[in-house]
């Protein structure tokens, strides 16, 4: 009896040591990490904006957490292969990567049911506001003169272009063309595989407006066959500094953007996700980020994990109802 009871002593030890160690093992992890190289997913092509972003942000990360932070493109379905991609990785810290503007977007137009809420949100990085570009011979001074001769002019006599049907700045049109009063489609949008071909277009007379983000425009602009009248946004770019916000000259207080952060899977432990957003904070105010991206022209703009998430929210929110006015959402 004192043999079966000092086995059963042993066991139910061994059992509570077990469990303990269990318990332990994720919280040392926790405690150590990183511990091996981190994976970040961009859903964009090599060689874009989104990719070059990513890949500042990888080497500074890397250079701050001390372990190989590699970027790895996952393209297609309008960005809906590399959001998957970080959605459905383990939440475990090693995989993270780029959310962009697109989130917001692609479950209103069916295309995925992932949203922002799909994430866990560490840092906001970057936001790129349209600009309203004209031919640098055309006859608008101002944006004055150009949202005057919207309304004066026939539904479609005006084209704009600067990206696909449905993209992000055609929304950034009709948002602007609603916010004045006018229907979505008063000025006719011409499909376009980006904003350099449409602010070609644009040089050449084929169109009068591209709504793109004024770092976009700056080639031709530099080249003086196009400028900027204005930008949606609720402050100047400071790189920008002499292109006005629409607030400021037509009273009308509209913002929309591009933009990217940094997320992980859903459920990130919080402890990894506090360090994670702390290097992120600490890689957007470095030298190396700062310029980096002015260099570019890129905006700059930083929210933590909950300011992010609230930051989503509310571009889901916009680019829902400029879907909705432009008959682009689904149900």
């Amino acid at each position: 009896m004192t043999d079966f009871i000092d086995r059963r002593t042993v066991l139910k030890g061994a059992a509570a040591t077990g469990a303990a160690s269990l318990i332990a093992a994720p919280a040392i992890a926790q405690a150590n990490y990183p511990s091996r190289p981190i994976t970040l997913v961009c859903p964009w092509g090599a060689g874009g904006g989104t990719d070059a972003t990513a890949r500042i942000v990888a080497q500074l990360l890397e250079k701050d957490l001390g372990q190989p932070v590699n970027v790895v493109n996952r393209t297609g379905g309008s960005g809906v292969v590399g959001h998957s991609a970080i959605a459905t990785a383990a939440a475990d810290g090693y995989n993270i990567g780029m959310l962009t503007v697109e989130i917001a977007m692609m479950h209103h137009q069916g295309l995925t049911d992932l949203k922002s809420t799909s994430y866990t949100s560490l840092a906001l990085m970057n936001e790129d506001p349209p600009g309203v570009q004209v031919s640098a011979s055309g006859p608008y001074k101002d944006i004055k003169a150009l949202a005057d001769a919207i309304k004066a002019a026939p539904p479609g006599k005006l084209k704009a272009s600067g990206t696909g049907q449905g993209g992000i700045w055609h929304l950034a049109l009709i948002g602007w063309l609603v916010a004045m009063g006018l229907k979505p489609d008063h000025v006719a949008w011409v499909p376009s595989n980006g904003a350099a071909p449409g602010m070609q277009d644009l040089a050449a007379g084929g169109i009068d407006i591209v709504t793109c983000s004024v770092p976009e425009a700056r080639a031709m602009i530099d080249a003086g066959k196009a400028k900027s009248l204005a930008i949606m946004a609720s402050a100047r770019n400071p790189q920008f500094k002499d292109v006005p916000t629409l607030n400021e000259t037509l009273g009308i207080n509209y913002s929309i953007g591009a933009w990217r952060g940094i997320g992980a899977p859903k459920n990130l432990p919080p402890e990894i996700a506090a360090k994670l957003t702390a290097a992120l904070k600490k890689a957007f105010d470095s030298k190396d980020y700062q310029d980096f991206m002015n260099a570019r022209g890129f905006g700059m703009k930083f929210a933590d994990g909950p300011g992010f998430a609230s930051f989503m929210a509310a571009s889901d929110a916009s680019m829902a109802s400029a879907m909705k006015a432009a008959g682009l959402a689904k149900g």
